[in-house]
């Protein structure tokens, strides 16, 4: 059994990894950064003791590392980088998109195409603006993550969510979606949709990774992939 305590101490690291994770999310940890423990303490709003039991986890999963007498180093972004986490991503989700589309219901479609689609409609008819930009991540992630969580295998989803900061700390070096991605990017996104609503898992596995190696692409500097689609068609 469990004690009292043992189950605070272990509530107090997950508050702390959750808090370290959206502090990559909302940009205000950046790769390469160097960062005291004090410092850190202080951005994520945890305890001394709480951030010196989260540093061996970061350490491991490759998030942070020590450097003698300069403090604590976010990750830093290069080539092998950025080659690594796209190779894993795709490795994951396209097989979790395969199971995705035999499992996902009809209805889940439908929600999770309207979202997308009200973020087009309001990328076309007004100014793409931070909101906007906000909201179109978390569809955009929200897919991605939905259906990596529905193979309910949670070896699975920790190793996924592991390797999505890597993937987030990248985009913050300079490929954040903006407005110049945002309508190519949804509309990756309503191609690929439209493969899970047909149920056809050989183009689910290829759309995605399409979208993907676009992203990856995106991320190297290179022109993306020719549009196998017509994009009025999808709105």
């Amino acid at each position: 059994m469990t004690s009292p305590a043992r189950s605070s101490v272990a509530s107090l690291r997950a508050q702390a990894y959750a808090s370290f994770q959206q502090q990559i999310v909302a940009a205000n940890i950046r790769p390469g950064q160097f960062i005291s423990q004090r410092e850190l303490m202080q951005l994520i709003g945890m305890p001394l003791g709480a951030v010196r039991e989260l540093i061996p986890r970061l350490e491991a999963e490759g998030l942070l590392r020590t450097v003698p007498q300069r403090g604590l180093q976010i990750a830093h972004v290069d080539l092998k980088l950025i080659n690594n986490a796209f190779q894993l991503r795709l490795l994951l989700e396209r097989e979790a998109a395969v199971r995705f589309a035999a499992s996902v219901s009809d209805a889940d479609l439908r929600a999770i195409e309207e979202a997308h689609l009200a973020i087009v409609r309001r990328a076309r008819s007004g100014v793409i603006d931070d909101t906007l930009l906000s909201d179109a991540t978390m569809v955009d992630w929200g897919l991605h993550d939905l259906m990596i969580d529905a193979s309910h295998n949670e070896l699975i989803s920790d190793v996924y969510r592991i390797n999505s900061l890597r993937v987030r700390l990248i985009k913050l070096e300079g490929t954040t979606l903006s407005a110049e991605v945002l309508l190519p990017a949804m509309e990756e996104h309503l191609w690929f949709i439209d493969a899970l609503k047909q149920r056809d898992t050989v183009a689910v596995a290829q759309r995605l990774t399409h979208h993907i190696e676009s992203a990856h692409r995106r991320v190297l500097g290179l022109p993306r992939p020719d549009m196998p689609w017509s994009s009025e068609k999808l709105v």
